[in-house]
């Protein structure tokens, strides 16, 4: 890992759970909270903390400048976006990529693509593999023995596989 110090982008108990994580880890955690969870579990569980707003969601867990200007004046390498608020936001991913940091999560291409239902489908669609193909080829090819009942069938097990699946 190229981080020691890891903003967690969220508040209650999902930030909890990941400075649990980072504990684990080895990583110290840096809280952001508004005004509102000043003395909140995970802002005093945290090994760092920052206020970085007022109670509304708009002045503080959504506000990207602040949580970034948070992550620099903590010296955080990472920032783990935790569940809701911008976990969805494929521009806080690239801004944060932007800044020089970690984004702790999928890349803003697969959050913008998993964010549209029909580009979402389309990638699951691409993404099916040879492998449940060959296994679909695989369930359909009769098998007339064993090799328990022909002992010289392993070569022709064989060459079946090569047929169906390649080399």
């Amino acid at each position: 890992m190229s981080f020691t110090r890891v903003l967690i982008a969220n508040r209650g108990e999902i930030a909890r759970r990941i400075q649990r994580g980072c504990r684990k880890l080895g990583l110290e955690s840096v809280a952001v909270f508004s005004e509102a969870d000043r003395d909140a579990p995970f802002v005093t569980e945290a090994d760092h903390a920052l206020c970085i707003g007022g109670a509304a969601p708009s002045e503080s867990y959504l506000n990207v400048d602040a949580i970034l200007d948070a992550a620099r004046a903590a010296g955080a390498g990472a920032v783990h976006p935790g569940y809701g608020f911008l976990s969805e936001n494929a521009g806080f991913a690239a801004a944060v990529e932007a800044a020089g940091l970690v984004f702790i999560g999928p890349g803003p291409d697969a959050i913008a693509r998993m964010g549209s239902k029909i580009e979402a489908k389309a990638a699951a669609e691409a993404a099916r593999t040879a492998d449940e193909e060959a296994a679909a080829r695989a369930a359909e090819a009769p098998v007339e023995t064993t090799p328990q009942d022909d002992p010289g069938m392993l070569g022709s097990v064989r060459k079946r596989f090569t047929n169906l699946f390649g080399s």
